[in-house]
């Protein structure tokens, strides 16, 4: 972990971590990544499937368009940057399982 910008949320300086934004389970493993918090990590990936980030999500543009996400990021948006989140898997993922 690197203190920095979040690029989803863009709150600094927080810890951030590399998002893969093709995931590496989907073959993203040398593709671009992003610093993340980690609230907004764990946010992407309890939202969302490995596939549908590799197929759909696979830019910080994209993600910030996805209207399950620009909720969340407006919020956090609002918290300060060393405020821990406590973060659950949206119910469509806890289905899809």
């Amino acid at each position: 972990m690197k203190s920095s910008v979040c690029e989803l949320c863009g709150r600094s300086p927080v810890e951030t971590t590399v998002h893969h934004l093709t995931p590496r389970e989907e073959g993203g493993s040398h593709g671009p990544t992003a610093d993340l918090c980690l609230p907004c990590h764990k946010q992407v990936h309890a939202l969302y499937t490995n596939k549908e980030l590799a197929v759909r999500l696979h830019s910080i543009e994209r993600l910030r368009q996805d209207e399950k996400i620009s909720k969340y990021i407006k919020w956090i948006r609002k918290q300060p940057a060393e405020t821990l989140v406590r973060v659950r898997k949206s119910n469509e993922r806890k289905r899809s399982r």
